[in-house]
């Protein structure tokens, strides 16, 4: 080789990657506290999301999609790890002010596993895995961080001996206390200077909103939106923050290289949650779930063996590969993302502890005869297992009380318990269900 051919060499091996060289962009948007139905494209009525119902007819629907766990902790640590929540202790229940979470030497985020593939990580909003520095972000695989540790009702109002909820930029507190209503935009900003600056090279963006977690807070412009109360509010500010996302990535002509997944973290908080009551005493109707607690699905955040706690609301978009206005009805969950972004990225698996995520490409490419890569789904309530899904039928474990057999297909409110009328599925799913204790460390 002579030294030109030598330079030209070193010059494309220094230069952004382009083109179809380039492996994909991976953005996840992660809602909080979201219903099953709370979206238009699945069902709401009263709330308009016009920026989702566009990404469910330019993409693929899931119907069956299953946070790890009911609430947000355990959920969220799961969806990172791609581990069933139940196998890390620190991190089966909700996490405090002070509280040490996840750390670099026990679990291994997708953050750490992209960042390691060449790729720039972010995490934009909500973190609620620890935060104390060791568990914070940037110690956890994400190049960038900007956003709360904790969720926005850990205020000192709420109980005395919360401190005032922080924004940390990196390791740093930035701002203290934090504006929460304004909170969207400034996510929102910050998300776009991130596909801004990281243009030219594969990015990982988790963008994890707030604003449908009590208080329902929005800037002042979407207050009042919706015909559903402050949620509903929440939930149009919400879809504004999907749809300016998206636009950003269009505008930089990234559209067809990026895979963008829009998914909660669990169901939603109901006129029965216990937290309810002092929440309407602090937040006032900021606070009051009554006017959309209606909801097709049984249960609601916090119960891990209805359908409303975990089941939630999933769209997946990458033009060129997923069909748009397609619909998935396997059994799929939070931890496959994990499994997932890492097959996109062409990034080896973790595999000194077990990983319960699972590759979801084959049914995103609508390749012939995909199922679901699951024999069965469980949900966790901490290190309790709730519900065991396999199928069309779901095990329902609540505390205390008889185990009941529904089928979702026919009833997917759960009201007809039909264990008696197949006791071989009934046998079959509770076996399952002693393969899923086993999962927990206690």
């Amino acid at each position: 080789m002579n030294r030109r051919s030598f330079l030209q060499t070193l010059a494309l091996a220094a230069a952004p990657v382009q083109g179809a060289q380039r492996p994909p962009n991976i953005i996840h948007f992660l809602a909080d506290d979201l219903g099953y139905d709370d979206i238009a494209c699945f069902g709401a009525k009263g709330v308009a999301t016009p920026n989702l119902d566009r990404a469910a007819q330019a993409g693929m629907r899931f119907t069956d999609f299953y946070a790890p766990a009911s609430v947000c902790t355990p959920s969220r640590a799961a969806i990172l790890t791609g581990r069933y929540s139940a196998r890390m202790k620190p991190l089966q229940n909700i996490l405090y002010p002070g509280a040490k979470g996840i750390t670099a030497e026990t679990e291994i985020t997708i953050g750490t596993i992209l960042r390691k593939a060449g790729y720039r990580t972010g995490l934009i909003g909500k973190w609620h895995l620890g935060d104390v520095p060791e568990s914070l972000p940037p110690n956890n695989g994400f190049d960038e961080y900007y956003g709360t540790p904790y969720p926005n009702d850990f205020l000192p109002e709420v109980k005395k001996d919360y401190p005032p909820i922080p924004i940390y930029r990196g390791l740093e507190k930035v701002e203290v206390p934090a504006d929460l209503p304004n909170m969207p935009d400034k996510f929102v900003a910050d998300a776009k200077r991130f596909l801004d600056e990281n243009r030219d090279r594969p990015f990982f963006l988790h963008f994890a909103n707030i604003e449908t977690h009590t208080p329902w807070f929005v800037p002042q412009r979407f207050e009042g939106k919706s015909a559903i109360g402050a949620y509903g509010d929440a939930v149009e500010c919400m879809d504004w923050c999907y749809g300016q996302i998206v636009e950003k990535v269009k505008s930089l002509g990234l559209e067809k290289n990026t895979l963008i997944v829009f998914t909660s973290d669990n169901g939603p908080l109901a006129a029965e949650s216990p937290s309810v009551p002092v929440l309407k005493k602090v937040f006032g109707r900021f606070g009051d779930p009554r006017p959309s607690s209606v909801h097709l699905l049984r249960g609601y955040k916090g119960t891990a063996h209805w359908e409303g706690g975990p089941r939630v609301p999933t769209i997946f978009n990458w033009p060129g590969v997923i069909a748009p206005g397609t619909e998935c009805r396997e059994v799929t969950g939070g931890m496959d993302l994990f499994t997932t972004f890492a097959a996109v990225a062409g990034a080896p698996i973790p595999t000194a502890r077990p990983i319960d995520g699972q590759d979801l490409m084959p049914l995103l490419r609508g390749e012939p005869g995909a199922r679901s890569p699951h024999d069965a789904f469980f949900s966790y309530g901490g290190a309790r297992l709730g519900g065991v899904r396999k199928g069309k039928w779901k095990l329902s474990l609540p505390p205390n009380r008889e185990p009941k057999l529904y089928d979702l297909e026919q009833d997917i409110g759960e009201r007809h318990d039909v264990s008696d009328s197949f006791p071989a599925v009934m046998k079959e799913l509770l076996a399952l269900a002693d393969e899923g204790r086993k999962y927990a460390v206690r």
